[in-house]
């Protein structure tokens, strides 16, 4: 299997920026539908914090594994 240049990359990256919004959006209307068709909040509530949590954990321990995002401290020497 080949690795993909820049440009398939980058579309590679929309692609999946857009799948996840739609499935943010999708869970909120449903989540919504919920609370207000049954009053309380169900799996679809669920699924949506959990996968952002999932997505902003993975995010700050890559980003501090590969030494991105340091503190002030850092970048002002």
């Amino acid at each position: 299997m080949r690795r993909m240049d820049e440009m398939e990359m980058s579309i590679q990256l929309r692609a999946v920026r857009w799948s996840w919004i739609y499935t943010v959006v999708f869970l909120v209307a449903w989540t919504l539908y919920d609370v207000i068709r049954w009053g309380d909040v169900r799996l679809p509530f669920i699924l949506l914090v959990s996968q952002n949590l999932v997505l902003f954990g993975c995010r700050f321990f890559f980003s501090r594994k590969m030494g991105v995002g340091g503190s002030k401290d850092e970048e002002q020497d």
